[in-house]
C-alpha cells in the first residue's frame, strides 16, 4: 500500500500531467487573448501567433500536409469520418470507441488473436470494394498497447486506390508518425493541455468544407493558449521510452511468475501501455483495491464517463468474455519510477492472494 498521502499514478494512457513547457505555453497565449479571426490589430496578433503555432507543430512533426486544429482527438476523428468524400468506409474492431460511434456503417476488418489487422486479409477485403474507400486503423491500441503495422497496411491501402486514417492518439511524441492520409493527435496523451487536439490532412480534398475556422473544415475560435500549450509539449524533449520499455517489461514478468497474463504477449506492443488478467478477480473488484490503496489504473478506455463495460477490443481479439472481465491497464509516463512499478507489483500480488485464500 501506498504510504503517506502520495498515490501513484498508472494511468497516463487515459491522460498525462501537463508539462512544464506546455503550462508556460498556455500562460503566454492567455497574456494574448484576442480572437485570431477578429481583423483588427490584437486578432492580426493572435493569428500571427496561432500560425506560428501551426508551423512549429508541423515541423515537430516532420509534416508538409495541412493541419486542423481540434477541440481534442474526438472532434479530430468527427471531421475524419463525417467530412471524408470517400462514403465508403472500413474500420477495425479494436478502434477507440468515437471511431465506431462516428463510424456506425463502416465495413469491419478483422484482427488476429493479437489484436493485430493483416495485411493479407486487408488487401482481401478492399480487391472487392466497388469504390474508394477510408480506412480507419489505429497506430497503437488504448487498451492493449497493441502496435498496428502501419506501414505494410498502408501500402496495401494505397495500392488498392484507397486512403489511411490513422489514430494516433497513444503513440504522437513516443513513436515515429506513420504514413497516413490523415492523423489523429490528441494534445493531453503526451503532456499538452487536455482539450485541444489536432487532425493532420494530406490533402484536404479528401475533406468537404462546410465554413467557419481552420479553412472552412472547423466551426469556432480556435483556443490559442491550449494550442500553444500543445506545440510546446510536442517539442520537449522525449527521451524516457527507453526506461520505459525496461520497466514495462519488469511488469510484464513479475505479473506471469505472481499468476497473472500479459495481454497480446506476443504482439509488437508500445512500452508505455499493458493490459493484465488477474485470474478470478474482477476487474471492478480490482480498481476498487488498487484506488484505496493509493494506485490509479484503469479497465479499458477512460472516455465513457467513468463506467465500466465488457472491452470491446478484447471481445474482437477473441479473448474469452470470463478473461475478459478480469483485465486492468496499467500505463507508463514520463513520472514513472522504478519504486512505482515495485510497489504496484507487491500491490497487484497482495490482492491476488487475498483473492486467492477467500
Amino acid at each position: 500500500m501506498v504510504t503517506g498521502t502520495k498515490r501513484i499514478y498508472l494511468d497516463y494512457a487515459a491522460t498525462a500531467p501537463m508539462l512544464d513547457e506546455a503550462k508556460r505555453a498556455c500562460v503566454e497565449g492567455f497574456e494574448n487573448w484576442a480572437n485570431p479571426s477578429s481583423p483588427h490589430g490584437d486578432g492580426r496578433a493572435a493569428q500571427a501567433m496561432l500560425e506560428n503555432a501551426r508551423r512549429r507543430f508541423k515541423a515537430a512533426l516532420d509534416w508538409d500536409g495541412d493541419v486542423i486544429f481540434t477541440s481534442g482527438a474526438s472532434e479530430a476523428v468527427q471531421i475524419a469520418l463525417t467530412k471524408s468524400r470517400p462514403a465508403l468506409q472500413y474500420a477495425s474492431p479494436v478502434e477507440h470507441d468515437v471511431v465506431l460511434r462516428f463510424a456506425p456503417n463502416a465495413r469491419t476488418i478483422p484482427v488476429d488473436m493479437g489484436g493485430a489487422v493483416v495485411p493479407m486479409n486487408l488487401n482481401h477485403l478492399l480487391k472487392g470494394a466497388e469504390e474508394p474507400a477510408l480506412v480507419a486503423i489505429q497506430s497503437v491500441n488504448n487498451e492493449t498497447g497493441v502496435i498496428q503495422d502501419l506501414d505494410a497496411l498502408s501500402k496495401v491501402v494505397r495500392d488498392r486506390g484507397s486512403y489511411l486514417l490513422a489514430d494516433c492518439s497513444q503513440s504522437i511524441g513516443k513513436m515515429p508518425m506513420p504514413d497516413a492520409d490523415l492523423i489523429i493527435v490528441a494534445g493531453h496523451k503526451f503532456g499538452g493541455p487536455p482539450g485541444v487536439g489536432a487532425l493532420l490532412v494530406k490533402d484536404l480534398r479528401l475533406l468537404e468544407a462546410d465554413g467557419g475556422q481552420e479553412q472552412g473544415y472547423r466551426s469556432g475560435t480556435q483556443n490559442l493558449p491550449y494550442i500553444m500549450g500543445m506545440t510546446a509539449a510536442l517539442e520537449a524533449p522525449a527521451n524516457w521510452a527507453g526506461r520505459a520499455m525496461e520497466l514495462r517489461q519488469h511488469l510484464d514478468d513479475a505479473i506471469k511468475k505472481a499468476g497473472g497474463a500479459v495481454i497480446a504477449e506476443y504482439s509488437p506492443r508500445i512500452a508505455t501501455i499493458a493490459s493484465y488478467h488477474m485470474p478470478g478477480v474482477a476487474a471492478n473488484t480490482q480498481l476498487i483495491k488498487f484506488d484505496m490503496a493509493g494506485f490509479s489504473v484503469s479497465a479499458g478506455s477512460a472516455c465513457s464517463s467513468g463506467t465500466l463495460k465488457t472491452s470491446h477490443v478484447l471481445e474482437a481479439m477473441g479473448t474469452d468474455a470470463q478473461v475478459a472481465r478480469e483485465v486492468v491497464r496499467v500505463s507508463i509516463g514520463r513520472g514513472t519510477s522504478r519504486a512505482h512499478i515495485y510497489a504496484f507489483i507487491e500491490q497487484w500480488q497482495s490482492i491476488f492472494a487475498a483473492a486467492k485464500g477467500s
